[in-house]
């Protein structure tokens, strides 16, 4: 089977298409979330007006409801002083008030001509009107009407009496005055006004009429009151309840004499009722207003889809990255495999060739045996060796087994190990240093692996000319510092985190064939196992430091 047949395969497409569909997606909520915020924005732009208007016209219901007929408490004995008082606290409470004339009324069957309205036999006229208001220096100023000068509200309290006295034609006995009776008799509504009459008792609108439809009665006269209220609406206080809808609320004149270029993205208005009916209440926002208000309710919408979004591209992203995990595995495992099966291929082959030369020579000699038997040891240790470092790994790895921690003698250790080096490697330059006042408390069957496997790296990773390695054991007050110092080909500082991993190879010329790639696993996995820390340092061609530290031990006797 070749290399590429075993290719992991990476379908990227359905992973891209994926991407690409969340983000249509994306695009798309993004842009339907905002439509709607729009939409429901001008929505509500056409709707809260209702509220607005309630909320600003409220104390003019109040005064209109509450306040105006208070004066049919009094039943007609109000006099100008009482008048006054109860002038001054509408006209203070409520500013949309400008002018209130009261009229302080005679109903009578007298003949007596006076300016009024007769009626049959009944005379309703106004024995005095006064004009109250508030000056600039907000005082309440009181000035009695000359008949000439009520002509401009004759009218207005003409209409009030003929209603009345129409009124009394309807009344008898049984008459019960419904709130539609109040209101279409003792109310009248023109634009800018509002003027309101006492409402008699029964009894007396029984004697209004008797006196209106006979000439023998004894002459009588009752009082009753008027008062007239001049609105002006453009003094009421608007209450803008939606801020961020109405960037302008204004009472206008229905007919509005003025000319404006402004333009408004959103306009709305509401025509007033009743006394206000010459006004509207316009409300208008540009599209800037409106804007940063869509983009306030948008942000935490967006903030939503954009979080959705991007757990979607991290779930795409964590595939990807499975995939490029499993890719690198499945190679790491393929080049172990194939690594592997060449280590245990070397020296089998080796122990089969000499086996058959063994077994197909009549007769050996004595040096021929023992030549053979060294081979068949040599290779056994290597088969031996593998298997163990194997079964090691996975073990330390597993936690399977606890260390052997004894104290040792660092020279003692140290001694034939260096002495097996020179052995061993005697083209390599070889020094060692050792300054140490402790003993170590370590494993020292896995640690004399460690040293083991360093010692072989700095020799098989170095140019014949410059095989130099060069180990320092030195303390300080928390570790032991163990640095073996070669000067081979060097790593590459990107593969400092990689070096470290099970099955990673380094690609060059030395490490073509014979690495399974579990030394340096193997050698971290044992310092960690002992609670130490091991480190790299290497700059390429001029050579790596590996450092070990591990915990001090007691002093040394």
């Amino acid at each position: 089977m070749t290399y590429n047949q075993l290719k992991y395969r990476k379908n990227f497409g359905l992973l891209i298409v994926f991407v690409v569909l969340m983000t249509i997606l994306f695009i798309a909520a993004m842009t339907a979330a905002r439509s709607m915020i729009a939409n429901l924005i001008e929505t509500e732009f056409n709707n809260r007006k209702v509220e607005v208007f309630d909320q600003s016209f409220h104390p003019f219901y109040e005064f209109f409801n509450e306040k105006i007929p208070e004066i049919s408490y009094y039943q007609g004995y109000l006099d100008s002083t009482k008048a006054a008082s109860y002038v001054n606290d509408v006209i203070r409470k409520n500013p949309f008030v400008e002018t209130i004339l009261f009229y302080d009324i005679t109903v009578t069957n007298s003949d007596s001509i006076e300016a009024g309205i007769k009626y049959n036999h009944l005379l309703v006229y106004p024995k005095s009107v006064i004009s109250f208001r508030l000056d600039k220096e907000n005082r309440l100023i009181a000035q009695r009407k000359e008949s000439n000068e009520t002509r401009a509200y004759v009218e207005d309290f003409n209409s009030m009496v003929l209603k009345f006295v129409g009124f009394l034609d309807r009344v008898s006995d049984s008459t019960r005055m419904s709130d539609s009776d109040i209101y279409k008799v003792f109310y009248t509504l023109t634009a800018g006004k509002v003027s309101y009459m006492n409402i008699p008792r029964i009894s007396d609108l029984l004697a209004y009429k008797r006196m209106m439809s006979s000439a023998d009665n004894p002459i009588v006269s009752y009082d009753q009151d008027m008062f007239m209220f001049l609105i002006n609406p453009s003094k009421i206080h608007i209450k803008n309840v939606a801020p961020n809808l109405y960037e302008k609320i204004e009472i206008l004149p229905i007919v509005s004499g003025s000319v404006t270029d402004q333009h408004f993205y959103l306009q709305t208005e509401l025509p007033l009722p009743g006394a206000l009916s010459d006004y509207k209440m316009q409300y208008t926002s540009s599209e800037a207003f409106i804007n940063k208000e869509i983009n306030r309710r948008f942000l935490p919408v967006s903030l939503g889809v954009s979080a959705i979004y991007l757990i979607l591209i991290c779930i795409a992203y964590l595939i990807y990255r499975n995939i490029m995990i499993n890719s690198k595995l499945f190679q790491l495992q393929y080049d172990f495999i194939n690594n592997l099966t060449h280590e245990f291929k070397t020296p089998v082959s080796v122990i089969k060739i000499a086996g058959n030369n063994i077994q197909s020579s009549e007769k050996l000699s004595t040096d021929e045996q023992r030549m053979y038997g060294k081979i068949l040891d040599q290779e056994a240790d290597k088969l031996n060796s593998l298997m163990n470092k194997l079964l090691s790994f996975a073990q330390i790895e597993n936690k399977s087994i606890k260390p052997n921690k004894e104290e040792v003698d660092v020279d003692e250790f140290c001694e034939p190990i260096f002495a097996a080096v020179k052995l061993k490697y005697p083209d390599l330059n070889f020094s060692y240093h050792i300054d140490v006042q402790n003993n170590m408390v370590v494993d020292s069957t896995l640690l004399l692996s460690v040293f083991q496997n360093l010692i072989d790296n700095a020799y098989k990773y170095s140019e014949p000319q410059k095989r130099y390695l060069d180990i320092e054991l030195q303390q300080n007050k928390k570790n032991f510092v163990i640095k073996f110092k070669d000067q081979g080909i060097g790593i590459n500082k990107k593969e400092f985190n990689s070096i470290f991993k099970k099955f990673y190879r380094v690609k060059n010329q030395f490490n073509q064939q014979g690495s399974i790639g579990l030394g340096l696993a193997f050698c971290k996995e044992i310092v960690d196992f002992m609670g130490g820390e091991i480190k790299v340092d290497s700059v390429l061609n001029q050579g790596t430091t590996f450092t070990l530290l591990l915990p001090l031990g007691p002093k040394k006797n």
